[in-house]
């Protein structure tokens, strides 16, 4: 099955508060914010959606394919890239602009604070997936992106019959309920946290049942309480692996991801899917940024073992 895999290339600036944010918002003074937090740390990070996706395919045994755009500062990242089994022939270098930029605090909470520079980004609208070849049996996620870009991609992949995920992520704040809507009707499969899902459902007025009519699986996570799968037959509820240590949010939702299409590729039931995306997400977790850890699909399966037994693969 060919896995291509869509969506934002960034770097990420990684800041830790030794607080909780939330003790200094001040109610009556919510109509005028300025607020400054002094963080302990900074760490630059190789990420965006679509390497942090693509990087726990290729961990698990796969050569995905990475189509976006990225800035004249992509170098070192591409060839980063290319040593870790993920193919960039489908990623197209900018003139003249940077990468995304993602700038991330913190807190002792687990919350977080950001801020997204598009860069390059915004050019996503001038690929295609018209002209590439064997996509017959093909598989693409349309991960956060420039939404028009995202809204092209689903339209393009419904036109020439081949099966996407929808995954809108955090462009749900920014996407119209009929770009959210637009990109459900064609999906195989849609993708979400549970917070997303309440603005998905506000924007759109669909519901779970309602975007079942379109897709026939819905996924929505829900942090250290696991995810929930919608199908037509019923609901399935999924544990996380509890993590031996925590260290960073980020690229967690998107390795739950990486290993939810390996299982897809596999064929394994969607059940299966989502513990296969729930141990990648935990290896995530306990790392600083979205492609730091490592792992041989020994240790993965070994892992995956201990919380779930034998993977029927």
């Amino acid at each position: 099955m060919k896995l291509i895999v869509t969506g934002s290339v960034a770097f990420d600036y990684l800041m830790s508060f030794p607080g909780k944010f939330t003790e200094h918002f001040l109610p009556e003074h919510m109509h005028r914010v300025s607020l400054s937090f002094l963080v302990d740390s900074m760490d630059k990070r190789r990420g965006g959606c679509a390497p942090n996706i693509a990087y726990t395919l290729a961990l698990l045994g796969e050569r995905p394919y990475l189509m976006a755009t990225a800035g004249q500062d992509v170098g070192d990242y591409k060839a980063w890239m290319d040593a870790a089994n993920i193919d960039t022939s489908l990623l197209k270098v900018v003139d003249g602009k940077f990468c995304a930029s993602f700038f991330c605090s913190s807190d002792l909470a687990g919350n977080q604070i950001a801020s997204f520079y598009t860069g390059a980004m915004a050019n996503a609208g001038e690929l295609s997936f018209r002209g590439i070849p064997g996509l017959e049996s093909g598989l693409v996620i349309i991960s956060p992106n420039d939404p028009g870009a995202m809204v092209q991609y689903a339209e393009e992949c419904a036109a020439i019959g081949l099966q996407y995920i929808w995954d809108p992520g955090q462009q749900c704040a920014r996407m119209e309920g009929d770009q959210l809507t637009d990109g459900v009707k064609g999906a195989f499969m849609v993708i979400c946290n549970d917070y997303e899902f309440e603005l998905i459902r506000q924007k759109t007025g669909m519901s779970e049942a309602d975007i079942l009519t379109h897709a026939p699986l819905l996924v929505i996570t829900k942090g250290e309480k696991g995810c929930s799968l919608y199908t037509r037959d019923g609901i399935t509820d999924v544990a996380a692996v509890t993590p031996a240590q925590i260290a960073d949010p980020t690229g967690v939702g998107d390795a739950f991801r990486g290993g939810f299409m390996k299982g897809l590729a596999m064929g394994v039931p969607f059940p299966v899917c989502a513990q296969l995306g729930s141990v990648a997400a935990t290896y995530a977790l306990e790392h600083l940024g979205g492609t730091s850890h490592a792992y041989t699909w020994k240790e993965f399966t070994e892992r995956y073992e201990q919380h779930f037994g034998p993977l029927q693969a």
